[in-house]
């Protein structure tokens, strides 16, 4: 097995994970297997407002947001295993001591030693790495070669001290060739300076720790100086072309094309000893193939000039990052439609009549970027605040027949906003919106009836779960796009869920469930006739979603947006691979359209 480790220093937020990613990719295009670890402290209840999305694993493992963005690039299913907590560990340790509560069953395999953060803790963290790193996590079936491990926070932090220690171990344990680290710090620039103090302290920081770093990634607004590229690899103990600049971009998916044209792999295979390692032509010709598809759709996503304006009405809209699975999805979909994602923010509290009374600007400018939107999408929350202002854009969207997108929650404001005003149930709301559930007259969104409402731990219907179409839906342009199946499987995290007492009563007035799970009992898809798109999913959609493969519920809204849906379907009919055939057709496109403005006939795709 083949360590990758990737730290960083500095600051926090620097862009571990997208590295990380990025280097995971560049060395599947060679035709190796790829696992991805995190090892850090998070929290078990995250609050999508402090803390970022809460993101969800095929096996029901909620987890921290950076594993979706190792899923999305690298195509890969993890699981909880693979997130490696504080809190896991030490749990870990302590029951191979005792067990039961407060250890009055005990185990006793330390046999009466003082258990110590060293050796048992750093042991038991190793042990873990390397016993997960093995688990089959891609179609292959097969174990990884590689490892990719991020080291959680800044290198220095008290939190993080046992895993660094782990980490200087597990580089001996590996021995000379399978590991290597990449550390990743700032260069600011001071009144036009590169400043290269701060990562000559950071590199310090980590090699008093025990940390050797192979490689330093140095995140940049502008391109390195050679000056500072050499004073850099003469106080951090490394060649030249061990400096890697990761240059600020405005695409992220451009990042993997910045590191290739530093010749990382080259560095990668020469310190690990990867030529080596014996790759099949398959999965070598996969890997190119992989590769080309990358750079075709990256590249025309940089040259795109046309744009599509979509309008988020959410709960957490003063942190973006709370919906970090839903604008990467948006984004997916757009470059693969050709268009340039405008994503406009607005909070859903803005569009209710009292903050047209508190705060009328607020008001008017909200409702002015969803009365301009080509597409609203509603995505999952928890709680009362800002319901009413979800429902008023659902309404928006169903009247003035602009494509909607109802996620989890969004999907019961559309069941709720059309229970109001189609069906007469005026009073229709959700038990989730009131303190005494019992009183309410027309709860056509219950609780589901099977969880304990006391505990707020583990009262989730989680991870992937099957969604079967039901007959006679053939006209539905979500089906289409999936390629018309008897079955879905797709990711779950919710509690309420739409009331079977009023399903007939919907389906009557128009507003058909088309799919639902397996025991035909829980409504998981809703979706109106006679509309450009309006489409709501119990489940969460985004979290399949990749970069060469973006989700269909988004894949079709963008599409209705763009005006551009019966383009997408065609290609569907006729068997295309929706990404071979959208990204090429765009990439072409592209290419000739800046022909036409440069002129010259002969004009090449930037890079």
């Amino acid at each position: 097995m083949k360590y990758v480790l990737v730290s960083g220093g500095v600051i926090s937020g620097i862009g571990k994970g997208v590295i990380a990613s990025s280097t995971g990719l560049l060395l599947q295009t060679m035709g190796l297997k790829i696992c991805r670890l995190p090892p850090w402290l998070v929290t078990f209840t995250k609050a999508d407002i402090a803390h970022g999305e809460c993101f969800v694993l095929d096996d029901g493992g909620e987890v921290d947001l950076d594993l979706g963005n190792y899923e999305r690039y690298m195509n890969i299913t993890l699981t909880r295993e693979h997130n490696i907590t504080t809190g896991k560990i030490y749990q870990h340790v302590i029951n191979r001591e005792a067990s039961g509560l407060l250890g009055t069953r005990r185990k006793g395999e330390y046999l009466g030693k003082t258990v110590q953060v060293v050796p048992h803790i750093t042991d038991a963290i190793q042990d873990w790495i390397q016993r997960v790193a093995r688990i089959p996590i891609d179609d292959t079936g097969e174990e990884p070669e590689v490892c990719i491990i991020e080291l959680g926070g800044t290198v220095g932090d008290i939190e993080s001290a046992p895993f660094i220690e782990a980490m200087r171990q597990l580089r001996r344990r590996a021995g000379k060739g399978n590991f290597l680290q990449i550390h990743v710090s700032l260069i600011p620039v001071i009144n036009g300076e590169q400043k290269t103090k701060p990562t000559q302290a950071a590199i310090r920081e980590a090699r008093s720790s025990g940390l050797a770093p192979d490689l330093i990634a140095c995140r940049c607004s502008e391109a390195l100086t050679t000056g500072t590229i050499n004073k850099i690899a003469m106080f951090c103990q490394v060649e030249p072309e061990d400096v890697v600049q990761v240059v600020d971009v405005r695409l992220t998916y451009r990042v993997p094309l910045l590191l290739e044209n530093q010749r990382l792999l080259s560095l990668l295979s020469s310190i690990l000893q990867l030529d080596q390692v014996v790759i099949s032509q398959q999965l070598s010709s996969r890997g190119q193939n992989t590769w080309s598809r990358w750079k075709t759709l990256v590249h025309a996503a940089t040259t795109l000039h046309d744009e599509v304006k979509v309008t988020l009405v959410g709960k957490y809209t003063s942190l973006h990052d709370s919906y970090l699975s839903v604008t990467k999805s948006l984004e997916h979909s757009a470059m693969h439609c050709g268009r340039r994602l405008v994503l406009e923010w607005v909070d859903s509290s803005d569009l209710e009549q009292e903050t047209a009374k508190s705060n009328p600007a607020s008001y008017h400018k909200a409702w002015a970027m969803v009365c301009t939107a080509n597409g609203i999408i509603v995505p999952g929350g928890f709680g009362t605040r800002g319901t009413e202002g979800m429902i008023a854009a659902a309404n928006w969207a169903r009247t003035r027949k602009v494509p909607y997108l109802g996620i989890c929650l969004g999907m019961q404001i559309a069941v709720i906003e059309f229970a109001r005003n189609i069906c007469g149930l005026t009073d229709a709301t959700s038990e989730e919106f009131c303190e005494d559930p019992e009183k309410l007259a027309n709860p056509v969104i219950m609780f589901m009836p099977e969880i304990d409402k006391r505990t707020m731990g583990g009262n989730m219907r989680l991870g992937i779960r099957p969604t079967v179409f039901q007959q006679d839906t053939e006209w539905s342009q979500l089906r289409e796009l999936y390629g018309q199946p008897e079955q879905i499987l797709e990711r779950h995290r919710h509690r309420y869920e739409v009331n079977n007492k009023y399903v007939a009563k919907l389906e009557e007035a128009g507003l058909p469930f088309i799919g639902r799970d397996t025991a035909g009992e829980r409504m998981e898809i809703i979706e109106l006739k006679d509309h450009p798109w309006f489409v709501g999913v119990q489940y969460h959609p985004e979290y399949l979603s990749r970069v060469l493969k973006p989700s269909r519920p988004y894949l079709g809204f963008i599409a209705a947006a763009c005006g551009s849906l019966e383009r997408l379907l065609d290609a569907n009919r006729k068997g295309v691979t929706l990404q071979n055939n959208f990204t090429h057709q765009i990439a072409s496109e592209m290419e000739y359209k800046l022909k036409l403005t440069n002129g010259d006939g002969g004009a090449e795709m930037p890079a």
